[in-house]
């Protein structure tokens, strides 16, 4: 049996991501952040002063590019860090006042984003593909934790 990569959820997956990303790099850039920031962002408008690994740990990004992320966000003004008031080896992170201005732009973006790259799709059929891949990232998540 050929492999047919269209019939591959991975594939798929994979292309889809990068039309996301696409869609909120075009959107983000007037902003003022890339589609990397976006995720870094929301976790910091809902809890500020949370740690890199706090960070690592609800994102499941790798080490290095959240280093690498953070590093970029500092220099483009977006956040600060703050040494720990318990922990002298950890830093805190927190929002810059631009930041937290381009809140509700930044939200905007992205469900400007998600609408552009799921018009067509009737209600019900969005509010599916958002239930399938919960379960697919829930799955991923459960495999990662067996191995």
């Amino acid at each position: 049996m050929a492999f047919n990569r269209m019939e591959s959820a991975t594939y798929l997956a994979s292309l889809l991501a990068k039309s996301f990303s696409r869609a909120l790099q075009e959107r983000g850039q007037k902003l003022g952040f890339a589609p990397g920031q976006f995720p870094i962002l929301l976790e910091l408008w809902a809890e500020e002063g949370l740690t890199q690994k706090q960070l690592l740990e609800r994102l499941d990004i790798e080490q290095a590019t959240m280093a690498n992320t953070l590093a970029r966000m500092e220099r483009d003004g977006l956040i600060t860090r703050r040494r720990h008031p318990s922990d002298k080896r950890s830093q805190q992170i927190f929002l810059t006042e631009r930041a937290r201005q381009m809140e509700a732009a930044a939200k905007e973006a992205a469900q400007a984003a998600d609408q552009s790259l799921l018009s067509g799709f009737r209600r019900f059929e969005k509010e599916l593909m958002l239930e399938y891949m919960r379960m697919a990232l829930a799955n991923t998540a459960r495999d990662n934790n067996i191995s």
